[in-house]
């Protein structure tokens, strides 16, 4: 790489970081090991050589290898990786959010009636919040998971509908709470007419967009009650890492079964299919999990951080 690429390579770094993480000059000067002028220099840079519009044009060279890494170990069709270097929490969180609607949008300008079938997670949420309005009403929205509450409402999961609105397309929502209250509780839900209709529907979608949820403490499950912290001990006691709609998977990138698995109500998911599933997840909190749902090929698609490639790569030898 010339010395001209790699000063185009620092200035990319630094225009994700200011424009879209919304890290301070000060900040990036300290993440890159530079002097406060340098990073205004840099950022100056970025923006006469035209590497940033609404987005940054010129993707890092580093985090473009890693992005062809994970798309020849693990069988992806498709992969973006945003440099993460000294960015955490809520600014690398947007910079995968503003990656992860490019990768959308591209999908849904498609003038041929879609059906996107849409999961739930905080980071998923972000992407589609960053979408432009699309006038395509012709596509469909459907729901891979439940999002109602015991108590009838609708809960942060109704993902979904934010899609619907972005896009002016029909919305189809799977009319069951997440978990049931009894494995008999889940039958009548299931076998509802609507239920089938819909999950009939996610399964001709032409993309699944997901998110992938950690296992931990603390974690979006947990801390919204769906599962206790006695569930989440014995998830990891079975050396589970990850979850996708409900669905569990090991460390392995094995489907890991649990007792909540007579409760959930989800589109089923299965590793190693045709389907074009494509997920948008980064932060070192979720390394592990992004980790195992590559091993178990649950996914054909990616949009995540630098770091948390890095991790996945390591972690697959």
């Amino acid at each position: 790489m010339s010395k001209h690429d790699r000063k185009l390579d620092l200035a990319a770094r630094a225009a994700w970081m200011y424009y879209v993480a919304g890290e301070t000059q000060q900040d990036i000067a300290e993440k890159l090991g530079v002097s406060r002028q340098v990073a205004q220099r840099l950022v100056a840079l970025a923006s006469e050589q035209g590497l940033v519009s609404v987005t940054v044009n010129h993707a890092v060279a580093e985090c473009m290898t890693l992005a062809q890494q994970l798309q020849e170990k693990f069988g992806l069709r498709l992969c973006q990786v945003v440099p993460s270097a000294g960015v955490e929490s809520a600014g690398l969180q947007q910079m995968i959010a503003v990656a992860g609607a490019e990768v959308m949008a591209q999908m849904l300008k498609n003038e041929r009636p879609q059906i996107v079938a849409v999961g739930s997670g905080r980071t998923l949420r972000a992407t589609i919040g960053e979408l432009p309005e699309l006038d395509r009403p012709q596509h469909s929205c459907v729901s891979l998971i439940g999002a109602i509450a015991s108590d009838g409402s609708c809960t942060r999961y109704d993902v979904p509908l934010w899609m619907a609105e972005k896009t002016q397309g029909r919305y189809f929502i799977l009319p069951a709470p997440l978990y049931a209250d009894s494995a008999q509780d889940r039958e009548l839900w299931c076998n509802h007419r609507i239920y089938r209709t819909v999950t009939e529907k996610a399964a001709q979608a032409d993309v699944m967009f997901v998110g992938i949820g950690q296992v931990a403490p603390g974690c979006p499950l947990n801390a919204d009650g769906f599962i206790s912290d006695a569930e989440v001990d014995a998830l990891l006691a079975d050396r589970v890492a990850a979850e996708m709609i409900g669905h569990f998977i090991s460390e392995k990138g094995e489907r890991a079964a649990s007792e909540l698995d007579s409760r959930l109500t989800s589109v089923p998911l299965t590793p190693h299919s045709q389907r074009n599933i494509i997920a948008f997840a980064g932060g070192s909190e979720k390394q592990r999990a992004i980790a195992a749902v590559l091993r178990g090929g649950w996914i054909s698609g990616l949009v995540t951080d630098e770091a948390s490639a890095r991790f996945a790569l390591a972690q697959a030898g």
